[in-house]
């Protein structure tokens, strides 16, 4: 039996290869801008269209250079029906796998898509790594938007009744004034009293409900300015003094002499007024309030505000800055209550400043703290 001849290989002069790579490279450059070209005006298309576009696109380069080899004459005969039954296998391979490819991911979105259009949206399991990151960061948006719509219709709700209550109040006192139903001096002068006492509380609640729409509208402007935590605790206590004096609450301050911030003194002053307000307002009479200015162990600057209100249930301390929440516990709102947006607010107000605000049960009552970034030197 006679030998099967080698295939043999011609040698290639380097001129030759050169100009193979010259040619081969200028053939690919012009392919794939064309491939470029095409996902540009496919770009609103499925994926699955471009992997498609990119597999055709590096089969064709291929073939090119081949197709550039064989003109050259640098392989003939055997060799090049061998170079063209691999390229073209390689070929058909890359585009199966492409297209399975593309319908697994073009299967996966519609998945998606199909989760998206039924609520309450779920993210799917199983999915391909940027669609399940895409999927998991759709669900945490659908469920703030839930909770931000649930906290929007209580609000709603708790407004209209705080509204309603007190003007139905002041509406039957001016008809009874009006009509002369109430004519003796004393009860006219309790009744002017009571209507304007009612006009102030009303203020101050759509004082309130302003700036909790700014604050949530990213419109609140701070002035910054270099101030001290020793003179804001000053300033919080002489105006919450009259009150605290008022419930017979025992209002007392601890500063250090030297706590520096860049903060706006007013916005600032209004949210630790208001954490010393809601804590007066639930603290029994003879029992203590105490304000805390002083640098913490991790180096920020600490404003805290530690009441005797009987503490807030655990499980309600997560979501005592929500607006519109109203626990039943130890902080139900009382006849001397404001409008229940103040803790909103603070909060609202130290996170502008890079701060931010936490509460936790202390000893008889509780204790809110305020951490803002402390200014060197």
């Amino acid at each position: 039996m006679a030998p099967v001849p080698a295939l043999t290989q011609p040698a290639v002069a380097v001129g030759e290869l050169a100009m193979v790579v010259a040619v081969t490279a200028g053939l690919g450059l012009l392919i794939a801008s064309a491939g470029v070209a095409v996902m540009w005006r496919l770009r609103t298309r499925s994926i699955g269209v471009m992997l498609a576009v990119v597999v055709v696109v590096a089969v064709a380069a291929t073939l090119a250079g081949v197709v550039a080899i064989i003109m050259r004459m640098i392989i003939a005969g055997a060799v090049k029906d061998f170079v063209l039954s691999v390229v073209t296998v390689g070929g058909l391979v890359g585009l199966g796998v492409a297209f399975v490819l593309a319908k697994r991911v073009v299967g996966e979105s519609r998945r998606l898509v199909a989760a998206v259009r039924e609520p309450p949206f779920v993210a799917p399991k199983g999915l391909p790594a940027e669609l399940q990151t895409i999927a998991n960061t759709l669900e945490e948006a659908y469920a703030r938007e839930r909770a931000l719509e649930g906290a929007r219709r209580e609000l709603v709700a708790w407004v209209s009744h705080d509204l309603r209550t007190p003007l139905a109040g002041m509406r039957a006192m001016a008809e009874a004034l009006e009509d002369g139903v109430v004519s003796d001096p004393e009860t006219v002068a309790r009744y002017h009293g009571q209507i304007k006492q009612e006009v102030e509380r009303l203020s101050a609640m759509v004082d309130d409900l302003f700036e909790l729409s700014r604050i949530h509208a990213g419109a609140l402007r701070l002035s910054r300015a270099r101030i001290g935590l020793a003179d804001l605790v000053a300033d919080t206590l002489a105006g919450a003094e009259p009150l605290a004096r008022a419930k017979g609450v025992v209002l007392t301050a601890e500063a250090a002499d030297v706590v520096p911030v860049e903060a706006d003194a007013g916005a600032l002053g209004r949210a630790l007024g208001n954490l010393v307000v809601n804590a007066i307002r639930h603290t029994p009479s003879d029992r203590t309030v105490v304000l805390r200015a002083r640098v913490d162990d991790t180096g920020m600057a600490c404003l805290s505000v530690t009441d005797c209100c009987g503490g807030i249930p655990e499980e309600d301390l997560p979501r005592l800055f929500e607006v519109a929440f109203r626990g039943e516990a130890a902080r139900t709102p009382t006849a001397d209550g404001g409008a229940g947006l103040g803790l909103a607010i603070a909060q609202g107000i130290v996170e502008a400043h890079d701060g931010r605000i936490e509460v936790v049960n202390d000893g008889p009552g509780c204790r809110f703290e305020i951490r803002l970034p402390l200014v060197a030197g």
